[in-house]
């Protein structure tokens, strides 16, 4: 699955990653798509809201600490040239005017991200990228 195939899917927001898919989970779905691995098993349905959501990041050290350490489980690297597919945290703005750090994949010149009215993909600065490695790749069908 290429990443044009993914995000033509349907998808819907859900805080928790069950029936749907949030910020983080959205990432850790596309992962899982080119990888077989689902770097968020072990979260899905653990928490519903977005305190909640937060916590998690928090406990983990902030949500740059918390993707860094998900994404390394699979030998994924830093990228300082993003590309399609490749993982990053971005700053956007939410519809409420809120200046914000979310979960994205590359989508040519673009980050694609999910939030309540689905998935949009914009232009942004991000924080950091991650690149998965090819051996971590499983074949596409």
């Amino acid at each position: 699955m290429d990443i044009h195939e993914f995000l033509e899917r349907p998808h819907r927001f859900r805080w928790g990653g069950v029936d749907g898919d949030d910020c983080m989970t959205f990432c850790a779905t596309w992962a899982k798509e080119v990888t077989g691995v689902d770097l968020a098993a072990n979260l899905r349905g653990t928490y519903r809201t977005k305190p909640e959501a937060h916590a998690v990041m928090d406990a983990a050290g902030g949500a740059l600490a918390f993707m860094d350490a998900r994404l390394s489980l699979l030998g994924a690297e830093r990228a300082q040239h993003p590309q399609d597919g490749d993982i990053g945290l971005i700053r956007t703005m939410t519809e409420g005017g809120i200046d914000a750090q979310v979960g994205a994949i590359r989508f040519g010149p673009l980050w694609a991200c999910i939030h309540p009215a689905g998935v949009r993909a914009t232009k942004s600065d991000f924080i950091a990228a991650w690149r998965l490695p090819r051996e971590a790749l499983r074949e596409r069908s």
